[in-house]
């Protein structure tokens, strides 16, 4: 019951965010910017499996604000993949 309720999470926050990806044409009145890059950055393997798919999928935005969308992106990116090693514990050995 337990891994099905989980699924059902999963499967739910997978389709939620899929209105989010680069490229989408979503915010076109605006260009994206730091909270935009990091969602984009947490998104980005995601997204660079969809975009062999789907024409209008990208991996980056285009339309952004620069360096803060930058910003965002490439914290997602490092955080999100396990680059920030101040908060990892070391091994005993």
């Amino acid at each position: 019951m337990k891994k099905a309720l989980l699924l059902i999470i999963i499967l739910v926050l997978i389709t939620s965010l899929t209105s989010c990806f680069p490229g989408d044409k979503s915010i076109d009145d605006e260009p994206a910017g730091f909270l935009w890059g990091i969602l984009h950055g947490w998104l980005a393997p995601l997204s660079l499996f969809l975009s062999i798919f789907k024409d209008n999928i990208r991996i980056y935005e285009v339309v952004n604000t620069g360096f803060w969308y930058d910003f965002g992106f490439y914290i997602a990116v490092i955080s999100g993949f396990g680059g920030i090693s101040l908060s990892r514990k070391k091994k005993d050995k």
